[in-house]
């Protein structure tokens, strides 16, 4: 064994320092359980400035904020938020799929052997969005087409009735279209921004709270040592009570500081006009499509309803 090069790596190992972090983080674990069982008077626990207080109070309530709107945003990040069949459908697009790759991997790993070769697949199946929007116009379409004889036309009574669920399904496409350009700007102009603002600015400033609660109880617990110390430790004590005191000042005006910058951001509020300004774009977008046809229903609904009341008068 090299014993000069393991001397030398001792050597470089500031065991002092790592002594004292280990001592210090042991006398605040010490202090923080004495507090909570109660064991050190209220008025030997260092009072905080009140401006540090009122501030965490006011981040507390931001990250409240933030996280109560994410809760319920964090829907527009799923396609299927307001789908109302999509397990069922889910189980069936599954089977087809993997009917669709059982065929496709047996297409190609068969060719050349003596086993029969399936014909491989032309394309793969197509997945149908998953939205209300999407789900109402497919069955608007469909329903449509069921009340239309292949050979003879419309079936009896159906012609108004399936002009008026196609013109139905006409707004329910173009209305599922703004749905899914909603959805992608949400999560990109408000979703990606609001979380952003939670995970960094908010986050670091509650970091920097818990370095004043380090350092606050490393204070309390040297003030504590202090006082039971003996002549020969009491002006290095003394000093370590200094010491304590500078740090923790230090670390309570930069958490002040991070604290205001998180509060005084404007960054959310220009978050939550994207949320608006998306969501009255698709509903605006709705209301449009819903109205263009309207109209043309309501003449079809005027009609059949004379067709019905001059047939009852024969």
């Amino acid at each position: 064994m090299d014993w000069s090069k393991l001397q030398t790596s001792l050597g470089g190992l500031n065991l002092s320092q790592a002594g004292t972090k280990l001592t210090k983080g042991f006398s605040s674990s010490v202090q923080a359980t004495r507090e909570r069982l109660g064991q050190i008077a209220p008025e030997e626990i260092t009072e905080l400035p009140q401006e540090y207080k009122d501030l965490e109070a006011r981040v507390d309530a931001l990250k409240a904020a933030h996280l109560a709107l994410l809760k319920i945003t964090k829907v527009y990040e799923t396609e299927t938020y307001d789908y109302p069949v999509h397990l069922q459908e889910s189980i069936t697009e599954l089977s087809t799929s993997i009917g669709y790759n059982i065929t496709s991997f047996a297409a190609t790993n068969l060719k050349g052997t003596s086993l029969p070769t399936p014909a491989s697949p032309s394309a793969p199946p197509v997945h149908p969005h998953k939205t209300l929007p999407h789900a109402l116009s497919r069955a608007s379409h469909a329903a449509a087409q069921a009340l239309v004889d292949p050979e003879a036309g419309p079936v009896d009574g159906g012609d108004k009735l399936g002009k008026a669920l196609a013109l139905y399904a006409t707004s329910w496409d173009r209305i599922a279209s703004a749905r899914l350009d909603q959805d992608d700007t949400i999560n990109l102009n408000f979703l990606g921004p609001w979380q952003q603002t939670l995970h960094t600015s908010i986050s670091l400033a509650i970091k920097a709270r818990q370095a004043v609660r380090v350092s606050r109880l490393e204070l309390d617990a040297a003030k504590q040592s202090l006082k039971t110390a003996n002549p020969a430790r009491q002006e290095q004590a003394r000093l370590e009570v200094e010491n304590a005191e500078d740090d923790l000042v230090q670390k309570t005006e930069v958490a002040i500081t991070l604290m205001k910058t998180v509060l005084e951001n404007p960054e959310p509020i220009k978050n939550i006009n994207e949320l608006v300004k998306a969501q009255l774009v698709y509903f605006s977008t709705a209301a449009e499509a819903l109205s263009a046809v309207q109209g043309e229903i309501e003449e079809l609904s005027v009609a059949a309803e004379g067709d019905y009341r001059k047939s009852r008068d024969h």
